[in-house]
Parts: C-alpha cells; sequence; structure tokens
C-alpha cells in the first residue's frame, strides 16, 4: 500500500480550520512569520507551499526577506524586532543561513515561545523531554502524524532511523521512543545499518542519500517511511529509498515526492495555531 501525504495534510487542515475559526472570534488572528536570507530556490519553493497552507488554514503569513549579505548585528536586530511584534504568533527561519550569519548565536535570540520549526534549544529540550508545550522540527513531526493517520502501531514496535541530525533523525528518535518504540538510529558511522532495518517493525530513512535503502534492507510487511529529498543523475526529485525494489515488500510505503513532504507545512500550521493558543493563554 502506497500511503500518501495528502490525506494526511488534509486531515490536519480541516481541523485547523476550525479551530482557526474558533481563534477568530476570540479576536486572535494567527500569523506567521517567514524570515529568510537571500533567495535559494529550495526556500522560495517552500515558502511558496507554506503560504498556501496558511491561507488554506485562515492563517495570516508575512515573509521578512533579508538581503543575502547581511551582517550578524543586522540580522539579529531584525529577528528581535519580529520577537517584539505581537501580532506573530509563529516564527519560520529558513535554514541554512549564509556563513557570515552564526547560527549559535542565533538560536538564542529566537523567541522560544514563536520558534514553530524547534531552533530555540529550549525547543530542543522540550522535544526530548517530551513537553508538548513546545515545538518539535516540522518534518519529524510529520512522520509521527502518517503514522498516526494510517494507524501503524508504534507501541513496542522495532523501528529504525537512517540519519542522525538534530532536524530529522534524533528528535523522531525521541517522538517514537515517547510512544514505546524500540529504536536503533543509524548514521554515517553504522558499520552494517542493513543488519537493523532487516529486523524492523518501521524503517524511516532521512539521510538525504539517494538510493540507500534497498529492497533486501526491508523485511517482509515493514512499513517504510521516506524522507529523504534528492535529485538523482537525470535530475528527477527521488527518495532515500529505492521505490520499486521496496514497494511489494512493505506494507505501507510513502512515495517521494507525494509523502512526508506534503505533511511538513500543515505541521507548520499546527505548530502556529498551538503557539497562538499558547501565547493568549488558551
Amino acid at each position: 500500500m502506497v500511503i500518501k501525504g495528502k490525506p494526511v495534510a488534509d486531515a490536519i487542515t480541516a481541523k485547523l480550520q476550525e479551530e482557526v475559526a474558533a481563534l477568530k472570534e476570540k479576536g486572535i488572528v494567527p500569523k506567521l512569520k517567514i524570515v529568510r536570507v537571500g533567495a535559494r530556490g529550495d526556500d522560495l519553493a517552500y515558502e511558496r507551499g507554506a503560504l498556501s497552507r496558511m491561507k488554506t488554514c485562515g492563517i495570516e503569513a508575512e515573509v521578512l526577506e533579508l538581503d543575502a549579505e547581511i551582517s550578524q548585528e543586522a540580522f539579529v536586530k531584525e529577528l528581535k524586532a519580529v520577537n517584539d511584534d505581537k501580532s506573530v504568533h509563529g516564527i519560520l527561519l529558513f535554514r541554512p543561513l549564509p556563513a557570515q550569519l552564526n547560527m549559535d548565536e542565533i538560536k538564542y535570540v529566537i523567541s522560544a515561545e514563536k520558534d514553530v520549526d524547534c531552533i530555540s534549544p529550549l525547543n530542543v529540550a522540550k522535544t526530548f523531554d517530551g513537553d508538548k508545550t513546545g515545538f518539535p522540527p516540522c518534518t519529524a513531526q510529520a512522520v509521527m502524524e502518517i503514522l498516526h493517520h494510517y494507524e501503524v502501531p508504534v507501541l513496542g514496535s522495532d523501528v529504525t532511523v537512517v540519519g542522525a541530525s538534530l532536524v530529522v533523525g534524533k528528535p523522531l528518535v525521541s517522538l517514537l521512543i515517547q510512544e514505546e518504540a524500540t529504536v536503533s538510529n543509524c548514521h554515517i558511522r553504522t558499520k552494517d545499518t542493513s543488519s537493523y532495518t532487516k529486523k524492523s517493525d518501521i524503517v524511516v530513512s532521512a539521510a538525504g542519500c539517494a538510493g540507500l535503502v534497498k529492497g533486501d534492507w526491508i523485511k517482509e510487511g515493514a512499513v517504510v517511511i521516506d524522507v529523504g529529498i534528492n535529485v538523482d543523475k537525470d535530475g528527477n526529485i527521488c527518495g532515500d529509498v529505492r521505490f520499486d525494489e521496496c514497494e511489494n515488500k512493505a506494507k505501507m510505503i510513502t512515495p517521494v515526492p507525494g509523502g512526508v513532504g506534503s505533511v511538513t507545512t500543515s505541521v507548520l500550521a499546527k505548530h502556529v495555531v498551538q503557539a497562538a493558543k499558547q501565547l493568549n493563554n488558551i
């Protein structure tokens, strides 16, 4: 069964539309501010999707575009102004930032209460602690939303997460453990990743390596979630998983494109609404 992201995104959106309408009745209009430095193609593509999703949910959204050569001092000043803007409930800062900007300082500047994609160390800590007032990274949370929507059993399952970034891999491991899965986390130094995936009920690949997960890495009846977004030698978008090899062995598998990525902007919208509620003590 090919499990697509659109039904998951649509279900999240329908619920958010009701929540946003209820907030507007109280005079609260949820608002997202996107902070973008320069005009990278991948940032612009995600921005278009995010703006469209916010509009569908009834959430206001604005883009603050800053010059690619902006200094650290000027950037921090702009970010603090967004923090202080009481009309803004959620801040999405596109990463990676240009080399002249120091992320180690910036992550402490962004308001944790408005940081809807887990840049602030406070939100990182809340994610690993299981504190529901925090905001996990949107992509990691999107994987969980897919598993929940398609009623994939997580409790007691053996799961392998391939990839150990702080954006997807590590927080996803924590989210899975909080739901009482037994999780192995493989990374670039893992000696034999396939020895872990072959035994797993659920395999999630977020390594950013085209075609990494082969058909013989997957056991019959496993659930395969492909988070990777790559470009193959022919210039086509592809995932980490060799879809054609794994499709017939897996019980469920996500495609790329059309899988996890399509859920991410809905999770972003969900976080903006959550932030609006928390900032207004609702």
